[in-house]
């Protein structure tokens, strides 16, 4: 058996033996969140929302991340193709009116989520608060409603994560030249004043 079929089992198992994933038709909210959260159009208003509420540094950061975290998703998508979990006939999944035949891996719905929830924690600790529920509910809902395996949602939010991480650390770095320039102008005549 080679990794990928362990992988595939794994999946499998966790994705049919689990009571925090049953087959019936989910939540209406789970139902909502998720088809909202497509294109990563459900992170719009909540940019809104935060920078409306004085956050509009996390509002900023956040979206560039989501901006980031999805088409790259889809890059990796084109490289590693994976079929849909076979679920057509349950009732979880007929509750979503979408019927994706694009690659599984990875998902792309928790890519956006996990970008926008991180680049929020790492910007603003009281926004992230009321962000991550958010964001472990858009990967939730993959799961719940079996759009997804859940090592392509575990997958998806790692990729999330790491975009906004990369993001802050240029961010700082490009801060960090910002500052530099600025010492050096106020020193260099102090020392060539003194030559």
């Amino acid at each position: 058996m080679t990794g990928e079929d362990e992988l595939e089992e794994l999946d499998e198992d966790s994705l049919h033996n689990s009571e925090a994933l049953p087959t019936r038709r989910p939540h209406p909210i789970i139902i909502v969140v998720s088809l909202a959260a497509r294109g990563g159009v459900l992170w719009l208003p909540v940019a809104g929302l935060l920078a409306l509420c004085g956050k509009r540094k996390a509002a900023k950061r956040a979206l560039t991340a989501a901006m980031i975290a999805m088409p790259l998703g889809h890059l990796v998508s084109l490289v590693v193709h994976r079929r849909r979990p076979p679920a057509a006939n349950l009732p979880a999944r007929q509750a979503l009116p979408e019927h994706p035949d694009s690659s599984s891996f990875p998902s792309k719905h928790a890519a956006t989520a996990a970008a926008f929830g991180t680049a929020t924690a790492l910007a603003d600790r009281e926004a992230a608060f009321f962000v991550t529920p958010l964001v472990l509910l858009v990967a939730y809902s993959r799961l719940r409603t079996r759009v997804h395996w859940p090592t392509d949602v575990l997958v998806g939010l790692a990729i999330g994560a790491l975009v906004a991480l990369a993001q802050a650390g240029i961010g700082r770095s490009a801060r960090a030249r910002a500052t530099a320039c600025r010492l050096a102008a106020i020193v260099r005549p102090v020392f060539s004043d003194h030559s």
